[in-house]
């Protein structure tokens, strides 16, 4: 940004009134790629262009990329709040962060739309009439294999509905005595529901005891009758089915004077790292756990405030039971804040400070989230300190918060592929990935001229650039790639992916244009880990493609 575009929003900041609102932060394409609130509009916005000293890292590469603003005044801080959370799930911009959460807690899913339903097992199952629900339960209970072990032992079907709707004759399983094959009508409607019902049943109060009776039972016949197969299969079923129930017993009594469904959240902050941890307990179960991590100086708020965002947006996006009650630590509430989360929140999560009760627990979930910090850093696992290395490598003036990978992928002249994946604040950001279908050179192999075809379409595309490519290959491609740059008058940092030959195997090292020397990433492990991390994913993606469509020539041929 030259100085006169920053003073030219300096002024415009300056006639904003001093009243409560949100501002939303506009680059050079009318992209809204920051939104925030304030008390004071004035205050706020011109706080972003006076002088530099003191900002965050995240605050000098946003303001590195506004070109216009816009702003809603509002009646109160408390409307100026909601709004700003309203219009940051329509928007999306880049720099607020956005929690991504890819685990989930394990479900039993029974749709009774089906004549015969299925005892199946989902990680984030959708409500619908007539499907019931049952869980969720602890990571790593293997519900999976108890669903399996009980599907066996009542003879429930395990094929899919189209295999059941299309079934002749009877499958394997039914000569194993495994299924009792209602496809073919072998069983009738109402047997097979009796037996649904008696696996069910596990799962409810008391039940559990009965299931494990009668399977004790059928195993005694099964021996009685020299049925061998059946009876050991009977006996290591029952010893799965015990270890689980023994598991949620041991859970039971160690919770069992706590409230059912409550949610505690407790953070841990060391240097410029931030680490939360929510412990999640549903129907006396103690679920697991679920980490977060960011970078301090990538936090526009304070650091309470901040915080609290990062609690509402993960509770407004996870696909998880929501617990009755969320437990924080006594420095993340505030009465202002629990009229906030009232007025954000609809479905009746309760948000509560920690009182002597959960004093315990709350002490474990922050010793939880000081050892997941001190594990990650230690083992080298933390991209956000990779981009600072980066940045500070390539004396760029802000950090390469969006990096883009290219790889190309050919087999003998055929099927070429460019693979474009995408890592946002050092993690992969899959919905972002690209493929491009290359065309067929009649020289085969040129991976110049197939890397100046993808360069010269990623750069004239309508998509964001990135603040960092890094590409495949040494200088000679490297010097290929920014001569296509030129031409198009392009300026976005790059650097290259290569591997040298050593003593001891090879090593990675880093192609830095206009330095003599590439950078061994050995250097830094975190930053190894980020660079490779993207050459690899870049690798498996392209290769994705290029298989599609030898598989597409190969059938047509």
């Amino acid at each position: 940004m030259t100085q006169k575009s920053l003073s030219t929003l300096k002024e415009k900041a300056d006639l904003l009134p001093k009243r409560p609102g949100c501002y939303l932060m506009k680059d050079a394409q009318q992209k809204i790629i920051y939104i925030g609130k304030a008390k004071s509009l004035k205050n706020r916005v011109s706080s972003y262009f006076n002088n530099s000293s003191g900002k965050s890292i995240k605050t000098l590469a946003l303001i590195e990329r506004i070109n216009d603003f816009d702003f809603i005044v509002c009646q109160s801080d408390m409307e100026a709040f909601i709004l700003e959370n309203n219009l940051i799930k329509k928007h999306s911009p880049k720099y607020n962060i956005s929690l991504k959460d890819d685990r989930s807690y394990p479900y039993v899913v029974i749709d009774w739309n089906h004549d015969f339903p299925q005892l199946s097992y989902a990680r984030r199952p959708r409500k619908k009439k007539g499907r019931e629900i049952i869980g969720p339960f602890p990571h790593g209970s293997n519900i999976s294999g108890v669903l399996e072990i009980l599907r066996k032992s009542f003879l429930l079907r395990d094929c899919t509905d189209r295999d059941f709707a299309t079934r002749k004759k009877p499958c394997l399983l039914y000569q194993m005595k495994q299924c009792a094959a209602p496809c073919v009508g072998l069983q009738s409607k109402k047997d097979y529901i009796v037996g649904l019902k008696k696996a069910l049943s596990f799962f409810g109060q008391g039940g559990a005891a009965r299931v494990i009776k009668e399977l004790e039972e059928q195993m005694l016949e099964a021996g009685n009758s020299e049925a061998f197969e059946r009876a050991i299969q009977l006996r290591d079923g029952l010893a799965q089915l015990k270890e689980f129930l023994k598991e949620r017993t041991c859970q039971n009594m160690e919770w069992t004077q706590l409230d059912s469904n409550i949610d505690f959240i407790n953070f841990w902050v060391e240097g410029e790292e931030l680490d939360w941890a929510i412990y999640s307990m549903r129907n006396g179960l103690l679920l697991g756990e679920k980490n977060f991590n960011f970078f301090r100086p990538f936090l526009e708020e304070e650091l309470k405030e901040e915080l609290f965002h990062q609690i509402v947006d993960y509770y407004s996006h996870t696909e998880d039971s929501l617990p009755d009650r969320i437990i924080v630590p006594e420095e993340l509430f505030s009465e202002e804040l629990q009229d906030y989360w009232n007025q954000l929140l609809t479905n009746k999560m309760e948000f509560k400070k920690e009182t002597k009760r959960y004093q315990a627990l709350m002490k474990l979930v922050k010793e939880h989230a000081r050892e997941v910090q001190r594990v990650r850093l230690n083992k080298g696992e933390d991209g956000l300190k990779a981009l600072v290395a980066l940045r500070d490598l390539l004396q760029m003036k802000c950090l390469p918060r969006h990096i883009e990978c290219v790889d190309i992928a050919i087999f003998q002249g055929s099927s070429p592929t460019a693979s474009q994946v995408v890592f946002r604040d050092g993690r992969p950001d899959k919905s972002s990935y690209r493929h491009y279908a290359l065309a067929e050179l009649p020289e085969g192999n040129n991976d110049f001229k197939m890397m100046q075809e993808f360069f010269e379409r990623r750069l004239q595309g309508r998509e964001e650039l990135p603040d960092l490519f890094v590409v495949d290959g040494g200088l000679l491609q490297l010097n290929a790639v920014q001569k296509i740059m030129d031409e198009l008058g392009k300026k976005v940092p790059l650097v290259g992916l290569a591997k040298e030959r050593a003593e001891k195997g090879s090593e990675e090292r880093l192609i830095i244009p206009q330095r003599s020397n590439p950078y061994l990433l050995k250097k830094n492990m975190s930053l190894f880990r980020l660079m490779v991390s993207l050459r690899d994913e870049a690798h498996r993606f392209a290769r994705r493609l290029h298989h599609r469509k030898e598989e597409k020539r190969i059938l047509k041929n």
